[in-house]
């Protein structure tokens, strides 16, 4: 199988014959660093893009299609606007948290890269409690809303972050429990082993109805936590203008604004890593000839394919359903999801001490 293993072999192989192992260190983490910095770049751009021309196509408009060929550098356009834009900061505002506020959401962000394996061998931090590590990290996120909606001093900006706050604690809920019931199936909190436990088969198909149902509520609760329509009561225009982020400009609203769509990346991509098998290529059993053409195709385009996958479903939802109320919003979860999901994991429990799965 092809593999990015060797290139990150050789290139430490390479630096400890030149450098001593401290310095080894130093210059492989600003190596990851700024191809961290570089992959939230490039997706700020490509997935922006990406929402426009998906809401162009669902609308049966055309889109963005004036600056570059198709529209394709309208996104760099809107960067440069945004670089350029005076950042406005309000009298009565609580300058120190207001600041704060949008890099701790980027940090969380950019810390969640950190267990996620792009391909075989290709992973920032192998660490054993990969899943847990994921889910204690992403809760972070929802301070740094709460603290842009208090330090702005707006009702608005209070009021969404207040929703946010709700949404995300009460999805994160459902959200954990379809990712513990593929640790149930797999018996690992190891990204890299759970995806070498679909080297047969994706959860998705092998784990039978348990697994799909949990699929399903994965994807409702990761767009409630991205807080993507239907569920973007924290950013309701109607309401609350732009909700907790209705006083930031500049790059200050450029950094929540490309934290929201990088946080998309990272649910969708944690959900090809669980149900569709990450870097791992679609295998069938002992179906020794289809497996191996599989094999030809670059994990790396196997992770990111499923990813994008992902991401232009929950960008139908946005399209399609129409925006909750809150009441509505908590009531799908609190009355319906989180039963489904403690009633579902109870049956993957069955399903994995039994032996019933592929």
């Amino acid at each position: 199988m092809w593999s990015l293993n060797e290139i990150v072999k050789s290139t430490d192989l390479k630096l400890n014959e030149l450098f001593k192992p401290g310095m080894v260190f130093f210059i492989e983490a600003i190596i990851v660093a700024l191809l961290a910095i570089s992959l939230f770049a490039i997706l700020g751009l490509v997935l922006v893009l990406m929402e426009r021309k998906v809401s162009s196509f669902m609308q049966v408009r055309l889109g963005p299609n004036r600056v570059g060929p198709k529209g394709m550098f309208q996104t760099v356009a809107d960067t440069i606007k945004l670089i350029v834009k005076e950042g406005m900061t309000p009298d009565n505002a609580d300058r120190f948290l207001f600041h704060l506020a949008p890099f701790l959401v980027m940090i969380v962000a950019m810390i969640l890269l950190a267990p996620l394996p792009f391909a075989n061998g290709f992973q920032i931090w192998d660490i054993n409690i990969g899943v847990l590590f994921v889910s204690a990290v992403s809760s972070v996120s929802v301070i740094g809303i709460l603290m842009a909606g208090w330090s702005s001093n707006n009702k608005y900006s209070l009021l969404g972050a207040m929703r946010s706050g709700a949404q995300i604690v009460s999805y994160e809920l459902s959200a954990g429990f379809s990712i513990l019931a593929i640790v149930i199936l797999s018996g690992s909190l190891t990204f890299s082993d759970i995806i070498q436990s679909q080297a047969n088969g994706w959860w998705l198909f092998k784990g039978h109805i348990p697994a799909l149902i949990a699929f399903v509520i994965f994807i409702i609760a990761a767009t409630a936590e991205t807080n993507r329509a239907p569920f973007d009561m924290a950013e309701a225009e109607s309401e609350l203008t732009a909700g907790f982020h209705t006083e930031y400009s500049g790059m200050k609203f450029a950094l929540f604004f490309l934290a929201e769509y990088v946080n998309v990346f990272i649910v969708c991509a944690i959900g090809a890593t669980l149900f569709l098998g990450g870097w791992m290529p679609l295998h069938f059993g002992d179906n020794t000839t289809f497996n191996h053409v599989m094999d030809y195709i670059p994990g790396i385009v196997w992770f990111f394919g499923k990813t994008f996958f992902l991401i232009f479903i929950m960008m139908w939802f946005r399209w399609t359903f129409p925006r909750l109320r809150i009441d509505q919003l908590l009531n799908l979860e609190w009355k319906y999801l989180l039963p489904i999901s403690l009633i579902n994991l109870l049956l993957v429990t069955v399903v994995a001490i039994s032996g019933w799965h592929f």
